[in-house]
């Protein structure tokens, strides 16, 4: 690695390190959808969480194709 590569991932490690320190990251939710999770039981509970996932899986899976895309672009272009 050179120090260029190094510099980024410090800043880069700083950067999540900061995000995973802030307070507000670990209080996000939505009091409508706690209060109708608690009040319908255990399937309904289920169903929402299979809900989240279905939602979070795409994007997330958007957003790692398009860093490794950059990644593999930055990389060819400084060789």
């Amino acid at each position: 690695m050179g120090v260029t590569n190094m510099k980024q991932l410090r800043i880069f490690g700083a950067i999540l390190a900061m995000l995973a320190a802030a307070p507000g990251v670990f209080a996000q939710g939505c009091a409508l959808c706690y209060t109708y999770a608690s009040a319908e039981g255990a399937h309904a509970q289920k169903q929402l969480d299979f809900g989240i996932l279905a939602l979070l899986v795409p994007s997330l899976l958007l957003f790692v194709s398009v860093f490794v895309l950059l990644l593999r672009r930055a990389h060819a272009a400084g060789a």
